[in-house]
């Protein structure tokens, strides 16, 4: 999975500009997700990667580049 895709799915999510999220944007400190919206967050990514993030690895997750790095490192396992 690719950064692109990822930031127009929050871009979408949050009501951004995908052209304005960077790898390093914080979820929580750059783009003020709360709970409910972490939930949608994931939700929606899981929907459009058909990769399942469980709720242990949601709290290690902080960036969009460590939402493109889990994905890519768990996408292949999680197909076959």
């Amino acid at each position: 999975m690719d950064f692109e895709a990822i930031a127009q799915i929050i871009a979408e999510q949050f009501d951004r500009d995908a052209d304005e999220l960077r790898e390093d944007t914080d979820i929580i400190d750059d783009l003020g997700c709360d709970s409910m919206d972490a939930v949608d967050l994931i939700v929606a990514i899981e929907s459009a990667t058909d990769i399942r993030i469980p709720d242990e690895a949601v709290d290690s997750i902080h960036t969009i580049g460590d939402i493109v790095a889990y994905l890519n490192e768990h996408g292949e396992s999680e197909e076959e």
